[in-house]
């Protein structure tokens, strides 16, 4: 993987070179769909530098480094190799599946009552409070994740969306953002595509960024305004998310006490339009409706 081959080239490059192969590492995507003269008008360098710095990092050149940049986009770990490797742990055993649960659940409590975790999620309310929208972006299980979160948004008269397409069908839900909104991101793991894109599209619009991840230092958090480090497990073993809604939850709670009457407001309202749409008995004296038959 390109981060591999930076950590072990790193000392070896120049200044320049190294400032080059941060960008690189810094802006993935860019890489793929620019050229050496598109990369040395950003970094500030010649496209010549810029070539030099891709093979001073043992590519032959911009292609053989987009390769290996897009190769890296489809390596992943397998659910069932997780799964696996989980339950090999357990011995297959409840009792020992229970507790690896409840450990996992309790590293995370210790995280995020953290004061730094709690700085984070007091910037988290600032950028997400102030913006005329929230959109949450999920894909996969974090997807129903995102529409649980916007469900409890919406029911606390927060105005909100969610990006939860893969592929092209992302291009279609990136182009209703509005320069008033503010993206939380939930992804984990290795940066895949469509991550990527639609932080790249958040920072051509100039949309901040709240991002929930198990890492404060990948090339993708890096590009936030204010990252969630929340863990999911161990490495390369079943994911758990009770972690990660835990954290939505302190975000939800920070949300509508900052905005106390609108959330009060929007739950009766809720409680109404509940009432008006409960299925009445109706009384044996009530009158009936016409037959619209006739």
């Amino acid at each position: 993987m390109f981060s591999d081959r930076l950590a072990r080239r790193r000392e070896s490059l120049s200044p320049t070179f190294k400032r080059v192969a941060a960008f690189i590492d810094a802006n993935r995507l860019t890489v793929l769909t620019s050229s050496a003269v598109d990369l040395a008008r950003e970094i500030g360098t010649s496209d010549a530098t810029v070539i030099r710095a891709v093979q001073a990092l043992g590519f032959d050149g911009l292609h053989d480094l987009r390769n290996e940049i897009s190769a890296s986009y489809g390596k992943r770990n397998a659910p069932v190799d997780n799964l696996r490797r989980t339950l090999a742990e357990t011995s297959e055993s409840v009792e020992t599946a229970l507790d690896t649960v409840l450990d996992v659940f309790a590293t995370g409590l210790d995280v995020l009552n953290q004061p730094a975790f709690r700085a984070s999620v007091l910037a988290a309310l600032n950028i997400l409070h102030t913006a005329d929208r929230i959109v949450l972006f999920g894909i996969g299980p974090t997807a129903h994740i995102a529409a649980y979160f916007a469900a409890r948004l919406r029911r606390k008269g927060k105005s909100q969306a969610v990006l939860d397409r893969t592929g092209a069908g992302l291009a279609d839900q990136l182009l209703d953002l509005k320069s008033r909104d503010a993206l939380l991101m939930l992804a984990y793991g290795e940066p895949y595509l469509e991550a990527e894109v639609a932080l790249a599209e958040a920072r051509r619009r100039r949309i901040p960024v709240v991002l929930v991840s198990d890492a404060a230092e990948t090339p993708l958090a890096r590009r936030a305004d204010v990252v969630l480090a929340v863990p999911r497990g161990q490495s390369e073993r079943i994911a758990l998310h009770g972690v990660t809604v835990l954290c939505l939850e302190m975000l939800l709670l920070g949300l509508a006490t900052s905005d106390s009457e609108t959330a009060v407001y929007t739950l009766s309202e809720l409680e109404r339009l509940r009432k008006a749409t409960r299925a009445q008995k109706r009384s044996p004296h009530q009158r009936k409706l016409p037959d619209e038959n006739r």
